[in-house]
């Protein structure tokens, strides 16, 4: 079984950065596909980024390309997603995810590719 865990949510201004953090455990979960997933209020969750296993390639949503940067370190099971110029739209919960079976070379977009999930960090970006 696996467990992600995440942190760094938070209250910030528009235009402000954070860093959120999960923490992966469980076999086997250095060589899944890791990723984070978001959900507004009243909307459906939708992707976000994700990386490979090997962490060499990263795939992000449009809205988000050139601001967020997802990153892993498996040596110590964590994966990252440093969110920078944040606007009022990115207002969520979000979720870190592992998949255990990807395309190769690439990543799944579904929710419902993902086998993990974890209980969700709350960003707020107030305008």
């Amino acid at each position: 079984q696996v467990q992600l865990v995440e942190s760094g949510g938070g209250l910030v201004q528009a235009g402000g950065s954070l860093r959120l953090s999960c923490a992966a455990s469980g076999r086997n979960v250095g060589i899944y596909a890791m990723g984070w997933f978001r959900q507004a209020p009243g909307k459906e969750r939708e992707f976000v980024a994700a990386i490979t296993w090997r962490g060499d390639n990263a795939f992000y949503a449009d809205s988000v390309k050139g601001r967020f940067t997802i990153s892993r370190d498996n040596a110590k099971n964590m994966v990252y997603l440093q969110m920078n110029s944040l606007k009022s739209e990115d207002t969520a919960d979000y979720y870190c995810v592992a998949d255990r079976l990807t395309p190769y070379g690439g990543v799944h977009y579904s929710p419902g590719e993902y086998d993990y999930w974890g209980q969700g960090t709350q960003v707020t970006v107030s305008s």
